[in-house]
């Protein structure tokens, strides 16, 4: 339910089933149930949802296996954290049963599909000798009966894996490869960033909000209705202000930036290729750059985060427990939601704040918090 664009990554998902021609929707959920719920309603674009919540998730096929009295006939299974086009999603469904794949440099790191032709004939977990490039994005169709192979034992990750289904299948049935055009796999903070510049890119310039006279706003920008954008702001596209919004005065903000429902950019702020979530405030006189700012975070007047490393390699960030790189020369801050930070507060790059965490005034924060 994190934002990509104009909604919701698992919105994307969904959209890009209805469009490849699914008939029903059925969300797996934990503890986002009712929020899930809520956004998608009993029918959304023309089709029923079903939502069947699960509490402990052990592995995709425990997901699927939970909402199988549900499933009839023919299935596809899409992660709810990737982004996949609806155009690839149309052609995985026309030549079911399928299995997605996406084309990678480095398949070391990706469960690799092994194929004859266009046929897929095992999936190789993180081979160390790829028989493709053929990374496995996650994305499914089975045949009916596979509804009667979701009951796998549990692996020695101690999950039930969705591959384990994969082998039966292609065992008895020509599974096709099918190659999407485009796969993000939105599981640590930098990619929810690369989402959201991926798909604001391909915003058209729409303004129907208030937006002052005197503002400058440049390419591809978006300002919703409901949105404020005061005299002085510049914004350079890709940008979207989403409904409640308000930019401004004087405040320069810079593509690919995310402006939540209802968040704050105050006077004399500078934005660059960041997400606000809903909510989010970032106070007069600060700067905030390539970073991720959770709902209702309040940033105090002053407050900079640093995103470059002096010695100019890749942050890195914390990922459960360790530090890893980003991959990214500029990456800031991940501030959790409710976070705070005391005015003239100093963030290093590669920091994270845990959802309300707080700052004192003019303090210099060098490690997670």
């Amino acid at each position: 339910m994190l934002p990509v664009a104009d909604r919701p990554i698992v919105a994307h998902v969904a959209d890009a089933a209805v469009a490849g021609g699914a008939d029903e929707l059925i969300f797996v959920v934990g503890y986002l149930n009712e929020q899930v719920r809520e956004y998608f309603g009993e029918e959304y674009a023309g089709v029923p949802a079903r939502y069947v919540e699960q509490e402990d998730q052990l592995g995709t096929a425990d997901a699927v296996n939970t909402a199988r009295e549900w499933i009839d006939g023919s299935f596809a299974v899409l992660n709810g954290d990737n982004l996949y086009d609806p155009e690839s999603v149309a052609m995985l469904f026309d030549r079911a049963p399928s299995i997605g794949a996406y084309t990678v440099e480095n398949p070391t790191n990706y469960g690799v599909l092994s194929t004859n032709g266009e046929t897929v004939t095992a999936i190789v977990e993180k081979p160390a000798d790829p028989p493709t490039n053929l990374a496995n994005a996650g994305a499914y169709v089975f045949p009916e009966e596979a509804r009667e192979y979701l009951d796998v034992p549990e692996s020695e990750r101690g999950e039930h894996e969705i591959t384990d289904v994969v082998e039966r299948v292609v065992g008895e049935h020509d599974v096709t490869a099918v190659t999407l055009s485009r796969w993000l796999d939105v599981g640590r903070p930098w990619e929810l960033l690369e989402a959201n510049e991926l798909l604001l890119g391909e915003l058209e310039r729409d303004l129907v909000g208030d937006v002052s006279e005197d503002a400058e706003l440049r390419g591809k920008v978006v300002v919703e209705e409901g949105a404020t954008v005061e005299p002085g702001v510049v914004i350079e596209g890709p940008a979207l202000v989403r409904a409640g919004a308000k930019v401004g005065p004087n405040a320069y903000v810079r593509g690919a930036t995310l402006v939540g429902e209802d968040a704050r950019i105050g006077h004399g702020v500078e934005v660059k290729n960041s997400v606000l979530m809903a909510g989010a405030h970032v106070s007069h006189l600060s700067y905030v750059g390539d970073s991720l700012l959770g709902r209702d975070v309040n940033f105090g007047a002053g407050t900079n985060v640093a995103n470059l490393r002096h010695d100019d390699e890749p942050v890195t960030l914390t990922v459960k427990g360790e530090r890893v790189s980003t991959g990214r020369r500029k990456f800031g801050v991940v501030a959790g939601h409710g976070a705070k930070t005391g005015i003239n507060t100093s963030l290093n790059p590669g920091l994270t704040l845990s959802s309300g965490a707080t700052t004192l005034p003019g303090e210099t924060v060098l490690r997670d918090r």
